[in-house]
């Protein structure tokens, strides 16, 4: 089974996936914006945009967007991430239309009445402080900063409480004006659901949009850096972090291959080495991290103080394993099952598949044969790990502690032990 895709007039470009077993429809607006695409004074306007776009509409108060949307039993949210903003939804197939036209009022007639924004700036604001008081969130926002020092992808999505509180509708309306255009979105929708009435839909309610953006997006470059906060906690909150790769470079792969092997589960080496082995953490992964262009390679762990000095020496001395030697046969053979698994088992779900195809439409301009993912995933082999482990793991390193951090391995020191030997 094959999506269809048409474009509209303006280039906003339709996509749909058709599951007739099913009874319902995931769908949603994907958005090649987010923090990344913001200038230092608007940091944070893209997540608070996403609020305000559910505080009314020229036709729906606040109140009836949820109703509409509920009274027949769907769903609907949102989220801003660096580089993508999306409005999706979950209906009934019968409630296609009413979930088409929810969203497109969302981003063609949002009102930004100025009692919304009022009391929306508060909540947005008590996010920040949410995310600042829980160090397991805002130590990946120190390292993003650290990693990408100075540049708009080093920014924290959700912006600074003073930025948020000076954002107003003539603020809000000229950023959708800059960056929200029909070429830079997708409409998308998975389930069961007729190509030919969803383009018909969509066409009625969003044929009218502007075509182009007007915004320009910084450059993006990993720099690396340290960054230690202490708190008065139980643990300590630690992330490591290496130079990576875009989602276009020819080594994603052998990357994402990489950080499954090194910490992408149970049997990874870090969990086996760091958790099993020697009890030094209860939590310890690697995950890749990719933009357009740039991206980074990153550990997290979370310990207590006595354990950081010991656990750190052991999270390297695997980093340098990796990067010495050629994986063996069983460990290329799992890592590359559990990333095929994972793929194939998201396809069983209708908003997972919506979000994938709306995403490689946004970064590829075209959808992905899963057959040819599944072929670029075993076409990796033990020597490209390597290389892909020398290349990463040779940059200057980033990291961040946050939490109970007394006596703990300075900057320098890591980067000594990291090159040693």
């Amino acid at each position: 089974m094959q999506p269809e895709i048409s474009v509209l007039d303006n280039g906003l470009r339709v996509v749909s996936l058709h599951y007739p077993q099913f009874e319902t429809v995931s769908l949603g607006i994907w958005v090649n914006t987010g923090s990344a695409y913001e200038t230092a004074s608007l940091n944070g306007i893209s997540h608070f945009l996403e609020h305000m776009v559910f505080k009314g509409t020229a036709s729906r108060s606040a109140a009836a967007i949820s109703e509409d949307i509920e009274n027949v039993g769907g769903q609907t949210n949102a989220y801003t991430s660096r580089e993508f903003t999306a409005f999706y939804a979950k209906m009934l197939k019968d409630d296609l239309e009413l979930a088409v036209d929810v969203l497109c009022e969302l981003v063609t007639s949002p009102r930004f009445a100025e009692d919304e924004l009022v009391k929306e700036r508060e909540v947005v604001v008590q996010e920040i402080k949410q995310t600042y008081d829980d160090p397991g969130d805002i130590v990946f926002d120190y390292m993003q900063a650290e990693a990408f020092g100075n540049q708009a992808m080093g920014r924290p999505i959700l912006g600074t409480a003073e930025l948020v509180r000076g954002y107003g509708a003539e603020e809000l309306r000229a950023y959708m004006k800059t960056n929200y255009a029909a070429e830079n979105m997708v409409f998308c929708a998975v389930g069961n659901v007729d190509h030919a009435r969803l383009h018909t839909l969509v066409e009625k309610r969003l044929g009218a949009l502007q075509a182009k953006t007007s915004f320009t997006a910084d450059a993006q470059r990993y720099t690396g850096g340290f960054f230690a906060e202490k708190r008065d906690s139980e643990q300590a909150q630690v992330v490591l972090g290496f130079d990576g790769f875009s989602y276009t470079d020819e080594r994603y792969f052998a990357a994402m291959l990489l950080s499954t092997v090194l910490g992408g589960g149970m049997s990874s080496r870090l969990f086996q080495e760091v958790r099993e082995k020697r009890g030094l953490a209860y939590s310890v992964y690697s995950f890749p991290t990719f933009y357009t262009g740039a991206g980074y390679t990153g550990i997290a762990a979370a310990t207590d103080r006595e354990q950081i000095n010991k656990m750190l020496p052991v999270i390297v001395d695997e980093i340098k394993k990796i990067s010495a030697a050629e994986v063996g046969d069983e460990e290329l053979k799992r890592a590359k099952a559990q990333v095929k698994a994972a793929i194939l088992m998201s396809l069983e779900s209708s908003s997972a598949v919506s979000e994938k195809l709306a995403r490689q439409l946004l970064l590829f301009n075209r959808v992905i044969p899963v057959a040819e993912t599944i072929a670029q995933i075993d076409a990796v082999g033990a020597g490209d790990i390597q290389r892909t482990a020398e290349t990463i793991f040779a940059s200057r390193p980033t990291c961040a502690l946050v939490g109970n951090i007394d006596g703990h391995l300075e900057y320098d020191e890591l980067c000594r032990l990291l090159k040693a030997g």
